[in-house]
């Protein structure tokens, strides 16, 4: 009986050891296979685009400084954003867990493994050659994978590689610099109109540049209710007889309509011709809409009033007196605002707009963000478990 039982015993506990160690090897082979494996799968974003979505381009770019208020309720600094806070771009990394994306001119503590945002404030589509043109942003582009990928080739690991270029998220949000300089230059109507199809006409080409060298899932923003503005409600005018029950001028709003209208069926058009790409189109102008329309129910002040600005109500827009100038009027921080300042929406109001673009409501198809990226997570906890396994071994 003592034989066995030591015999017995010895043997339960080579059986257990032997467990372990094969949990450890096997640990051992899969960290590094599967760490290799998420870093494929590494959330990568390229965006082009204007002061919307600007994280810092046009400040590192021509080395203007936007002073506080800037940045005041979220970053509590100036970062670059025209904005108190975040952008909806920020707010849609957040919802990905990756960090928010370096603007592409920025030398300095930028990293660019999780993309690059080329959109600069008062870009926009035409003309073609001017800096930065939706057309010289998605150059850049090109200078960026080129390089990036020359020095993935040298060893760096520290870049996008071949297969983060290839399933990379490429946003696009451009257009409300092309129709405000349509609709401000004193033109008809009618001839403002009219030139729309030549701004949808630089998209596609973005969009194909980039689907000609591998690109493959767009996620595309159209523009927001441009007669909402503060800006433009504050520019001289005879009556009143052109607003909405809303405040806003009704012909500006009908002219975002049509070029969302035109925008919508060109990724309709993209979608037939380009099979192998997914190609995402949201409708920021409803979202943006809704919120000025119901703004009493989200907890809004003064719907098409800016909060940071000059002349106080009705819109506090001077266009002499901007937003960080030294006579500039702020309000308080307790109160919520849409316009932060007259052009820009606030990090209160981008917020509930990000809310609303994940619910997959207001976009065509009806894919979450994540769709391209739904194993990344899943990914990180079998990675998060293999380490604590090894750990533990």
């Amino acid at each position: 009986m003592a034989w066995g039982g030591v015999i017995g015993g010895r043997w339960e506990w080579i059986s257990v050891m032997g467990w372990w160690l094969l949990l450890l090897a096997v640990a051992g082979y899969l960290v590094p296979a599967t760490e290799a494996a998420c870093s494929a799968e590494r959330v990568v974003i390229f965006n082009f685009g204007d002061s919307n979505s600007d994280t810092g381009g046009l400040s590192a770019g021509l080395g203007y400084i936007f002073p506080l208020p800037e940045g005041r309720i979220f970053f509590n600094r100036s970062t670059g954003r025209v904005c108190d806070g975040r952008l909806i771009l920020d707010l849609l990394c957040e919802s990905l867990n990756t960090s928010y994306l370096s603007p592409y001119l920025e030398s300095l503590g930028s990293d660019f493994r999780n993309g690059a945002n080329f959109a600069i404030s008062g870009s926009a589509t035409q003309p073609r050659n001017q800096p930065f043109s939706l057309f010289i942003q998605v150059l850049q582009f090109f200078r960026f994978k080129s390089k990036s990928l020359e020095l993935v080739a040298q060893g760096s690991k520290n870049l996008v590689n071949e297969e983060g270029f290839k399933n990379a998220i490429y946003m696009i949000d451009i257009g409300q610099n092309d129709l405000s300089a349509a609709f401000g230059s004193n033109a008809s109507f009618d001839i403002a109109i009219a030139k729309i199809p030549s701004i949808i006409a630089e998209i596609k080409n973005a969009i194909k540049m980039l689907h000609d060298t591998g690109s493959r899932n767009f996620w595309i923003h159209n523009t927001g209710p441009l007669g909402c503005l503060p800006q433009k409600l504050a520019l001289p005018r005879k009556n009143d007889t052109n607003l909405d029950p809303y405040g806003c001028l009704s012909a500006l709003n009908i002219g975002a309509m049509e070029f969302n209208s035109q925008l919508s069926n060109l990724c309709d058009e993209l979608r037939s011709e380009y099979t192998d790409a997914t190609i995402v189109y949201t409708d920021i102008y409803s979202i943006k809409y809704d919120l000025i329309a119901n703004s009493t129910e989200y907890g809004f002040e003064s719907p098409v009033m800016a909060c940071c600005g000059y002349g106080g109500p009705p819109y506090n827009y001077n266009a002499n007196i901007t937003c960080g100038n030294s006579n500039c009027q702020v309000c308080s921080e307790n109160l919520k605002y849409i316009s932060w300042d007259g052009v820009h929406y606030s990090d209160a109001a981008n917020t509930i707009v990000a809310s609303k673009i994940l619910s997959t409501e207001y976009s065509n198809p009806k894919l979450k963000f994540d769709y391209f990226y739904r194993n990344h997570s899943l990914c990180l906890t079998i990675v998060f478990f293999l380490l604590l396994l090894n750990f533990l071994c």
